[in-house]
């Protein structure tokens, strides 16, 4: 006997009430841990003043004036945009290249595929350290320069060279984890395409310019903003090679919005910056979610 409309109503809402009831937990700690920092954030970049609710006093939109007007906040996105572009290019490259190989059978290829990932779970801090202990002046690398025959650059102080230090850290950083999201999309990517492609003459490279990337398409996206993601909020290596220096050349946003929060104790400014930071990030996930869509639709 089939059920009434109304019995049928009855239990979706039934089942809405016990979908709610175990979501609610979940929906709990994103609103603790998430959303009221993220409005509580906003609030202080409107004020400006001590944590506490006497210190705080109303300023509008002064402290967004001030940073938009601040040649060094001008200067530190420029450092975050040079310092983002350069990491995630070659990352992407490397990454790309190295899952291909790896994607192959051959001796060592699981021991390399480990080694590749270690860099993604070392702490931080700690390889930003050994970082600056072999980048530092009588350092390793300026020894070994000096056994070429070459002469030693001051790494660390120089305005020059001091952010390419940087950089070449967060893509040693990031290369494992872009490996693994290679590696991952290259497996989804059916064999019989280039078992077809093999049959009609087409060599290595034409295969992985008409196959292999188009292939990866999704998965690129997915590396690229994630990529920019973790650059856009790296800390750890400004503040334990270089501090922001030499002469502010290193100064990235996340760091900058450190100093003026706990070096200055400028709380309502560093709230405004944090949330350009934020805004910036919701642009590129934005951005991502818009090309899976476009993605997809050409697919389907």
């Amino acid at each position: 006997m089939a059920s009434s409309p109304g019995s049928q109503k009855q239990l979706l809402d039934q089942d809405a009430i016990m979908a709610w009831i175990f979501l609610a937990p979940a929906l709990l700690l994103m609103g603790v841990f998430i959303l009221w920092p993220i409005l509580y954030l906003f609030y202080l970049s409107f004020t400006q003043g001590s944590f506490t609710r006497s210190g705080v006093h109303g300023v509008g939109l002064n402290n967004y004036i001030r940073l938009f007007l601040s040649p060094d906040f001008w200067q530190v996105l420029f450092n975050t945009a040079y310092f983002t572009i350069a990491t995630v290019i070659p990352s992407l490259i490397i990454s790309l290249a190295l899952a291909v190989l790896l994607d192959r059978t051959f001796a060592l290829r699981d021991i390399l595929r480990t080694a590749y990932f270690i860099p993604s779970i070392t702490s931080l801090v700690a390889v930003g350290l050994g970082w600056r202990w072999l980048f530092q002046t009588q350092g390793p690398v300026n020894e070994l320069l000096a056994q070429l025959g070459l002469d030693p650059i001051p790494w660390l102080s120089s305005t020059t060279w001091a952010m390419p230090v940087l950089i070449l850290l967060s893509i040693w950083k990031q290369l494992g984890f872009n490996l693994v999201v290679f590696l991952a999309g290259l497996q989804t990517i059916p064999q019989s395409r280039y078992e077809a492609a093999q049959l009609d003459g087409a060599n290595p490279w034409q295969q992985f310019l008409y196959i292999t990337l188009p292939g990866l398409q999704p998965t690129i996206v997915f590396a690229t903003v994630t990529t920019a993601i973790f650059t856009l909020k790296s800390f750890e290596q400004a503040y334990v090679i270089t501090g922001g220096g030499p002469l502010n050349s290193t100064n990235v946003l996340v760091y900058y919005i450190y100093d003026q929060a706990f070096s200055q104790f400028d709380f309502g400014y560093a709230a405004a910056a944090a949330s350009i930071l934020l805004a910036i990030a919701l642009i590129l996930v934005y951005i991502q979610l818009k090309l899976f869509e476009e993605n997809e639709s050409i697919n389907n």
